[in-house]
């Protein structure tokens, strides 16, 4: 692991803990070299041999990376940290490796993130189904904002003045 501060190849191992869903392993690290701490998450690579099956039948391989893309700019320039971003994904994967074993839609995947990602922010999930649903008038937006206004969503007053005024 290379120290993302001098790129040093030394470091050690100071912690060593599982995260919530036991899909990867947490690390606290020192570079021998300059001494500064950092953190990585290691990943069970066996795991991610699941193949996505996109709307018009082709597979790929799965990505995270496209999940946290998508959400990512759903998000932009929304108060959602980098963190909850990561925390959305990886209880998305859990969801994904529970109940999938060799291949899974692509729109099972956007509706995973998008009941995850509805708890965290509810503008950035008006964002992120209105491209997943690709949406093309201005009555489904309405709807999608109607539907968040009902469940109840909201969860700060600027957001709920953002959808009832």
């Amino acid at each position: 692991m290379r120290c993302p501060t001098c790129r040093a190849d030394s470091d050690k191992v100071i912690d060593s803990r599982s995260t919530d869903g036991a899909a990867a392993i947490r690390r606290r690290r020192q570079c021998i070299a300059c001494g500064r701490r950092f953190t990585t998450k290691e990943r069970v690579e066996e795991e991610l041999r699941l193949t996505v099956v996109k709307a018009d039948d082709s597979r790929v391989p799965y990505h995270r990376e496209k999940i946290e893309e998508g959400l990512e700019r759903a998000c932009y320039k929304l108060p959602v940290t980098e963190e909850q971003i990561g925390q959305i994904v990886d209880r998305v994967e859990e969801d994904l490796f529970r109940n999938h074993d060799r291949e899974v839609t692509s729109e099972q995947i956007g509706l995973l993130a998008a009941r995850h990602l509805r708890s965290v922010n509810a503008v950035a999930y008006v964002r992120f189904v209105s491209v997943y649903r690709k949406f093309s008038t201005v009555q489904e937006f309405v709807d999608a904002i109607q539907d968040v206004r009902e469940r109840g969503a909201l969860e700060s007053p600027q957001q709920r003045s953002l959808f009832t005024d």
